[in-house]
């Protein structure tokens, strides 16, 4: 299993936001950077990093990124979200020291991107983030609801060769209510290593995740408000 910190950038700083909303946002740090250091110094093997702004639409962190992963990227494996939904966005951000790409949006409303990025970049370095509120996809950050089951979109995109899926439920996302552990299993029986997100608020959790045989897990503010420490969360990873 594997434990992937979550560094979402905002603005240039790391925050966290409780269910996706902008206006919900905490600021945990002002240098993303130096948080990923850190990440890196207490045993990270792996992080997750957002850019929020590129993922609302309202602008973009590629500096603050292009730093990270320059300064980290070949210590700890990269994973890099937000707003990548076109090959011109893919193919920029290709050329960073980043391990794999999270498709979120573009998985609907361009289905056919999928197979053009598996082919431009190999179905290794992508991620499908599927995130569902009452069992619909949503996308564009969040803020827009779609009619397309979580179950259908996640069954299409196996088809086109993804091979990993990153599951959240948006109503736990930032809320430590803990993941949906069950909805994440569900999923990886259609074929895909499932990395569960959203809600983590314990080691309980984690063990959670690691028993019913799920990929990983992203964690978040549990690891800011100091609930349990990275090296902590590693060590149950084996």
């Amino acid at each position: 299993m594997d434990i992937l910190p979550a560094i979402d950038i905002r603005n240039g700083r790391a925050v966290r936001l409780k269910q996706g909303e902008r206006a919900r946002e905490t600021v945990y740090h002002e240098d993303p950077v130096r948080l990923a250091e850190q990440f890196v110094a207490d045993g990270a093997r792996w992080i997750h990093v957002v850019d929020l702004d590129r993922a609302f639409g309202d602008g973009e962190n590629r500096a603050a990124i292009a730093r990270l992963t320059e300064q980290v990227g070949r210590m700890v494996r990269i994973e890099l979200s937000g707003g990548i939904r076109s090959m011109e966005t893919l193919q920029e951000v290709a050329a960073l020291p980043v391990a794999r790409f999270v498709l979120g949006t573009a998985l609907v409303a361009d289905p056919e991107f999928v197979p053009r990025a598996v082919a431009e970049v190999g179905a290794e370095r992508l991620v499908a983030g599927l995130d569902a509120r009452d069992g619909k996809i949503a996308i564009r950050g969040w803020v827009e609801s779609t009619d397309q089951s979580l179950d259908e979109v996640a069954r299409r995109v196996i088809s086109q060769g993804i091979q990993t899926i990153i599951y959240t439920d948006v109503a736990r996302d930032g809320m430590m209510t803990g993941p949906d552990v069950a909805g994440a299993v569900r999923l990886s029986a259609l074929g895909a290593r499932v990395i569960a997100s959203g809600g983590v608020a314990s080691l309980e959790d984690l063990i959670r995740v690691r028993d019913a045989g799920l990929a990983g897990v992203i964690v978040g503010r549990a690891i800011y408000e100091g609930r349990f420490t990275v090296k902590e969360a590693v060590g149950l990873s084996a």
